[in-house]
């Protein structure tokens, strides 16, 4: 069809207008990737709910439809601001803008419709797929850890939580007065409600010892409600790409009142087959241990005080693969609520730890 001087002249228009919008027309264009620009950086924190800022940036060669995700590092990355709210819209100057969690660093996606964020992350994101592009910053300023309360145990100096975090699918406020020591020297962890919420307990070893053999003496935990579980754990909050160095032992039912194994051992990730060894634990005192080597993290189960030879057996396992290698992990006890419709946690718990102790 040829076109007319008048609708030839329409036609140029219509081009040179389409060429002056943000996306820009492409043609008679070289092809460039796309990119993120950031023009907001939130300062780098220890993640929580308690505090939030906002993260605004620019797309440079993006196409209509597609939007932002944004994530922030504490620990995992987590996506920004609710996994209900990941998907951040462009405006039609290229320009977004969003409320984030604070963390130690920022991840800003550009991608494609359709695409469905994961709540969370162990590994930093990479474009491919549905991701055109990534840009990753760390916050701004020096790091600004969280406050914690300082407590002395079994030789050892340990940071008690007060600040809400993530566990067994709930977010559970931590209380630094939920953890203390008796006059004997044993250590008290408690859930307690303040504010109509529970309050749970943590407490991280301000060290990293790395392998070696960790020996924990722990009372009775059988009188545990169904949703409370105390949890002897090794975590690294820069090791996502080792899982965290995350190796476990736990004690409760993890919601269930009906299951028979109230303990178990266990390495991230726990979805892998053979990551975890449940157990029966029984009443009394008990002294749990793991020996962790290249490789290797041997874990037992005694009844007593102590790991003496002749000391009764309660369970015992070694695992083989999927074993972390050490960095900046540190031993924590976490006593926390976990996620049960059916049975709610109803009322206070308590947890005493007699001893920690270590042996390179």
């Amino acid at each position: 069809m040829r076109l007319l001087p008048d609708e030839w002249r329409n036609a140029n228009i219509a081009l040179l207008i389409l060429c002056f919008l943000p996306w820009g027309c492409g043609i008679g264009q070289a092809k460039h990737e796309a990119s993120i620009e950031l023009s907001k950086i939130p300062p780098a924190a220890q993640g929580g709910r308690e505090r939030v800022d906002t993260i605004a940036g620019r797309v440079v060669g993006g196409h209509p439809g597609q939007h932002i995700v944004v994530y922030a590092r504490s620990g995992p990355w987590w996506v920004q601001p609710w996994p209900e709210q990941a998907l951040i819209p462009i405006q039609t100057d290229a320009t977004w803008s969003t409320s984030t969690h604070l963390g130690f660093e920022y991840a800003a996606l550009l991608v494609e419709p359709g695409y469905h964020p994961a709540p969370t992350m162990d590994v930093a994101p990479s474009p491919g797929g549905s991701v055109v592009a990534v840009t990753i910053v760390k916050g701004v300023g020096a790091v600004a850890l969280a406050p914690t309360k300082p407590l002395h145990f079994s030789g050892y100096d340990w940071k008690i939580r007060t600040i809400a975090g993530d566990r067994g699918g709930l977010n559970n406020l931590y209380d630094g007065d939920n953890a203390w020591t008796d006059v004997k020297g044993a250590m008290h962890l408690r859930i307690k409600k303040r504010d109509g919420r529970w309050s749970c307990a943590e407490a991280e070893l301000t060290q990293s010892l790395g392998y070696g053999t960790y020996i924990v003496v722990v009372r009775d935990t059988t009188h545990l409600e169904p949703a409370a579980v105390l949890s002897i754990n090794t975590f690294d909050d820069w090791g996502g790409e080792q899982h965290y160095r995350e190796m476990d032992v736990e004690m409760g039912r993890w919601g269930d009142p009906h299951n028979k194994n109230n303990a178990q051992y266990g390495i991230q990730p726990f979805y892998v087959p053979g990551n975890v060894a449940p157990f029966t634990a029984p009443s009394g005192t008990l002294t749990h241990s793991f020996h962790w080597e290249s490789g290797r993290a041997s874990f037992k189960t005694v009844r007593g005080g102590s790991m003496q030879a002749g000391a009764p057996v309660v369970y015992e396992h070694i695992f083989n693969s999927g074993v972390p290698s050490p960095g900046r992990e540190n031993i924590q006890f976490l006593f926390y609520v976990v996620a049960s419709d059916k049975n709610p946690l109803q009322r206070e718990n308590e947890v005493v730890v007699e001893k920690f102790e270590y042996f390179p």
